[in-house]
């Protein structure tokens, strides 16, 4: 399909530039883009005014949300001035970004990394979706938010970024063969031959990350709450318990417990891919490693700042305990292709948070120091 200016559109993510031009188009219908709204390779979801407490989660199934929002809120709230969102309970949230896209233009969506370490579970949903987070190609209509605080109540207003969107024209990830030659070229993690299987595995690190051997972080329950849009807001030890290396090397996961943990392998995404974790595999056990799953261009890119980063992983096992052991495999990142290089990189252009990280707590906490 041609663009406005006769050339044939590159298939693959779209970059920043061209989610710009999305929205000059109206293919996205918003207020003013924030300061640091359009990313890399995504573009940031902000909520709306209005939220609704839920009797449960849904999809509209070939209806419109707001219908089905109608029969199953159990009340409205006003967010234009911030609401305390209770763990455990489901909501629904308006977003301020709605769609018109063009025919070849699809888009998926992820938590922020920022809100899924915090334990966030958001997910995005449209008019007649049957599934989360995804949305059809030629889509026009309004985005809603489904919003869960699982462990720590959240703080939430008119305006904050839960979400992000990225918006792709064609199939663009890469089969294992393209995995393979990619990694030859740009080595995508430091392992000195990876599996690459549907993705490229990383593994989990329990060894240690300095002196103290720390390896990982356990949420507490029961704590205050944790304002979204404010940085290095909280003391981490009111709501982590650190988690330090034994001589087994090896961790017992507790069912439905919240865990920060790392990669073993440092990750590396060049500048003309983006990455995604896979955040399920059950071939490996039954638990999640990775709520947030959208790596930019640049992320631990030399070009970008960085020589390689860890992949942080927000972890919970499901149902019964499950012993991880240092070196497992927990996951995989998928590759795609971007359709041009984004103008901006994650990390030195962006001042971006979690470049070149190691085991890093979101923005939301004062950097501990065991």
């Amino acid at each position: 399909m041609a663009n406005e200016t006769g050339a044939v559109a590159r298939r693959g993510i779209l970059a920043d530039r061209q989610i710009e031009a999305l929205a000059s188009a109206g293919n996205i219908v918003a207020p003013p883009f924030a300061p640091g709204q359009v990313q890399p390779a995504s573009l940031d979801l902000r909520i709306g005014a209005r939220a609704w407490r839920m009797r449960a989660s849904f999809l509209p199934g070939g209806r419109k949300v707001a219908a089905r929002a109608e029969e199953l809120a159990l009340h409205e709230i006003d967010l234009t001035d911030g609401a305390a969102l209770e763990t455990d309970c489901v909501y629904l949230c308006e977003l301020l970004e709605s769609l018109a896209l063009p025919a070849d233009v699809a888009a998926s969506a992820n938590p922020k990394s920022s809100t899924g370490r915090i334990d966030v579970f958001t997910r995005v949903i449209c008019d007649g979706a049957r599934e989360f987070d995804q949305i059809p190609a030629g889509y026009k209509g309004p985005l809603f938010a489904e919003v869960s605080p699982r462990t720590f109540p959240a703080l939430v207003r008119k305006g904050s970024r839960l979400s992000q969107i990225r918006f792709r024209r064609g199939l663009a990830r890469l089969d294992d063969a393209q995995h393979r030659a990619l990694h030859m070229r740009e080595r995508l993690v430091t392992s000195a031959e990876p599996s690459i299987a549907g993705g490229v595995a990383i593994s989990i690190d329990l060894a240690g990350f300095d002196a103290s051997g720390l390896v990982g972080w356990r949420a507490k329950r029961h704590t205050g709450l944790i304002d979204v849009d404010k940085a290095d807001g909280q003391d981490a030890y009111d709501f982590w318990e650190p988690i330090f290396a034994r001589g087994q090397r090896e961790l017992v996961l507790d069912p439905g417990e919240f865990y920060i943990l790392a990669s073993k392998e440092a990750v590396r995404v060049p500048a003309d891919h983006a990455a995604e974790m896979t955040p399920f595999d059950p071939l490996v056990g039954e638990f999640r490693v990775h709520y947030a799953g959208f790596f930019d261009p640049g992320f631990g890119a030399a070009e970008a700042g960085g020589q390689g980063a860890r992949a942080v992983l927000e972890v919970r096992s499901h149902d019964v305990p499950f012993i991880l052991e240092d070196g497992q495999t927990v996951g995989r990142l998928v590759y795609e292709r971007m359709a041009e290089t984004p103008r901006a990189l994650y990390g030195v252009d962006l001042a971006s948070n979690y470049q070149a990280q190691g085991l890093k707590l979101s923005k939301h906490f004062r950097t501990p120091k065991p």
